[in-house]
C-alpha cells in the first residue's frame, strides 16, 4: 500500500468504524433511556403504526369502560331501589289483607289505612332518589333505554331498560291516591296489588339480567385491554437484559475504534523518517 500526507485510508476506515459503532450505541442507550427498542417511526416504521394503532385501541377501551362502569352504577343504584319498593308492596299487601277484615272497627281501619298511605309515599320516595348521574331508570324520566358502549369502534351497545316503578303506571298499577276506607276499596286494591308484585319483580328480574350482561362485558373489555396493552409490549419493549450487554460490548468496541483512529492517524509520521538524514 503507498503512504500518502493527503489521504491516510487507515484513518478514514477506523474513523467509519468508530461512527457506526457511536450510533450503535446512542441507539442502545435511547433503547434502556425510554425501555422501548421502537420508540419512533425512524427505528421501524411498520412496527411503530402497528403499536400505535393498537395504543388507540388501548384508549378507546378505556372510554368503553367508563361507559360500562357507570352503566354498572345506574344498574346497582336501580335495582337497590327496585329490591326496596318490591320489599315495601310486600309490606302493602299485608296491610291490604288486614283491611279486608270486617271485624275490625273504622278507628282500626283508618290506622290502617294511614299506614298503607305512608308505604305508598315511601314507594313514591324510594323511586323518586333512585338517582346516578342523572339517570335514573325507574321514574320513568328517561325518553328511553340506556345504552351504553361497548366496543371501541362505539357502534355496539350495551342496554339498561327503563323500569317505571312510579305509582299509577303499567307496573305498579296501584294509584298514588288510593285508599283502604272501605272492604270494597281494598278488595280493588288487591287485585292491582297482586299483579303489581309479580310485574315489579319481572321487572327487576329483567334489570338483574342486564347488570349481569354489563359485568360480564366489563370483565371481557379489561381482559383485552390486558391482552392489547401486553402485544404493544411484545412488539416495543426493549430487553433490557439484552440491552444492557450490548451496552458492554459497544462501549469496548467504541475504545478499541477510538485506539484504532489515534494509530491509523499516527502513521503518516513514518514518512517523516524516511527523510531524515543519516
Amino acid at each position: 500500500m503507498s503512504m500518502s500526507v493527503h489521504t491516510n485510508k487507515s484513518a478514514l476506515v477506523a474513523l467509519q468504524n468508530l461512527n457506526k459503532t457511536n450510533d450503535e450505541l446512542d441507539q442502545v442507550q435511547g433503547r434502556i433511556n425510554t425501555g422501548l427498542a421502537v420508540n419512533n417511526a425512524a427505528d421501524n416504521a411498520a412496527v411503530w403504526a402497528i403499536a400505535q394503532g393498537q395504543r388507540a385501541d388501548i384508549g378507546a377501551l378505556n372510554s368503553v369502560k367508563m361507559s360500562l362502569d357507570r352503566a354498572r352504577s345506574v344498574a346497582e343504584v336501580s335495582a337497590t331501589a327496585g329490591e326496596t319498593v318490591s320489599d315495601l308492596l310486600v309490606q302493602i299487601k299485608e296491610r291490604v289483607v288486614a283491611a279486608l277484615d270486617t271485624s275490625i272497627d273504622t278507628s282500626a281501619r283508618t290506622a290502617i289505612d294511614s299506614d298503607f298511605k305512608s308505604l305508598l309515599r315511601q314507594i313514591t320516595q324510594v323511586v323518586q332518589n333512585a338517582n346516578f348521574d342523572g339517570a335514573n331508570l325507574l321514574d320513568g324520566s328517561l325518553p328511553g333505554n340506556l345504552k351504553f358502549l361497548a366496543n371501541a369502534d362505539a357502534n355496539a351497545f350495551i342496554t339498561l331498560s327503563k323500569q317505571t316503578l312510579s305509582l299509577g303506571g303499567s307496573i305498579i298499577t296501584v294509584a298514588a291516591t288510593a285508599s283502604l276506607g272501605t272492604i270494597t276499596f281494598a278488595t280493588s286494591i288487591l287485585a292491582q296489588l297482586t299483579t303489581s308484585i309479580s310485574l315489579t319483580n319481572q321487572a327487576l328480574g329483567n334489570l338483574g339480567s342486564q347488570q349481569k350482561q354489563i359485568d360480564g362485558h366489563a370483565k371481557f373489555v379489561s381482559k383485552l385491554t390486558d391482552v392489547l396493552t401486553t402485544g404493544v409490549g411484545n412488539l416495543v419493549d426493549a430487553d433490557l437484559a439484552k440491552e444492557s450487554a450490548r451496552l458492554q460490548a459497544l462501549q469496548v468496541q467504541q475504545q478499541l475504534g477510538a485506539q484504532a483512529l489515534s494509530i491509523a492517524n499516527s502513521a503518516p509520521q513514518i514518512i517523516l523518517s524516511l527523510f531524515r538524514g543519516g
